[in-house]
């Protein structure tokens, strides 16, 4: 009697974290959504995933970020419900064992529970043989998953289910920091007081690192407010980039708490974070490249 043989455990698969690098909130609507008008880039700094043939569903978590996750919430919990979305489109029974490394903190502003979703999607189609769209998937497991189908910048719109290709940005890099105090999105939300912003998508190319950092400039991000007053650290870490001298313009990324300093070069990022890290030790620095628009396309993220 023959027997076929499982394939082996497929993976790393990269989850690279997102950055907000302006974020509006352009108008609510009546099932209580917020709608947005974005500027999403992908970054270097990424979960990663790999996937093995099992009898039954099982997910391990390891990395730095893993206690977040070890009572099965966030990234942990939408990872088994990617993987049982591709299952049911696909008709196909098979278990998967799941390892998860989480690098990116959670209910940071990263998008690392999105990231998460989005390359087990792409991961669980390649290994069940899903050709199908993996868009309606994507948006049934969050409005921020559909726009990390992709590792290119993205133009994000409606509640965030809408991503447009941006246009062409430099390279470019960023000095991430948070003080490890988690801020809920839904908190943020409800303390955000005042009118709405007028959509202006950033829909012309930056040739330059000033050239965007002109355009940004002239965009915000409409729940810094909210976030500061929920978690006054947040104002700190944007104090302490902005006083780097590489980093052209500091901003915090979704609803917080990570705060981005916009910089030339991963060289002049570890700089920066180094040096901010030595004076607030207890908080967490990292430098990361973006995945700028202009690079060659690289595989969708599901791909090693």
């Amino acid at each position: 009697m023959t027997t076929t043989a499982r394939p082996e455990t497929a993976g790393p698969f990269r989850a690279r974290a997102k950055v907000n690098l302006y974020l509006h909130v352009t108008g609510r609507r009546d099932d209580g959504y917020h709608e947005i008008d974005s500027l999403i880039v992908r970054t270097d700094l990424a979960d990663r995933l790999w996937l093995t043939p099992a009898d039954e569903d099982g997910l391990e978590i390891a990395g730095p970020f893993a206690a977040a996750l070890d009572d099965g919430r966030a990234g942990g919990n939408l990872v088994m419900r990617a993987l049982s979305a591709v299952r049911g489109a696909s008709g196909r029974a098979d278990r998967f064992h799941v390892r998860l490394e989480k690098n990116i903190p959670v209910a940071a502003g990263l998008g690392g529970g999105s990231a998460d979703a989005a390359t087990t999607l792409g991961a669980a189609a390649g290994r069940l043989g899903f050709g199908g769209d993996l868009a309606p998937l994507a948006l049934s497991l969050g409005a921020d998953v559909p726009a990390c189908l992709t590792d290119r910048p993205v133009l994000a719109s409606g509640i965030g289910e809408r991503a447009a290709a941006a246009p062409a940005l430099p390279s470019c890099a960023l000095v991430l920091v948070n003080p490890l105090e988690p801020v809920p999105t839904a908190a943020v939300f409800a303390r955000r007081r005042g009118g709405f912003s007028a959509s202006g998508p950033l829909d012309a190319p930056s040739p330059t690192l000033e050239a965007l950092a002109a355009a940004l400039a002239e965009r915000s991000n409409d729940l810094e407010e909210a976030a500061i007053a929920l978690e006054p650290a947040i104002a700190e870490a944007l104090d302490a980039l902005a006083a780097e001298s590489a980093v052209r313009l500091a901003r915090m990324s979704g609803s917080g708490a990570t705060c981005f300093g916009l910089v030339a070069t991963v060289a002049e990022a570890r700089s920066a974070a180094a040096a901010i890290a030595a004076r607030r030790p207890g908080w967490w620095c990292e430098a990361t490249a973006v995945r700028a628009a202009r690079e060659r396309a690289r595989p969708p993220p599901g791909h090693p």
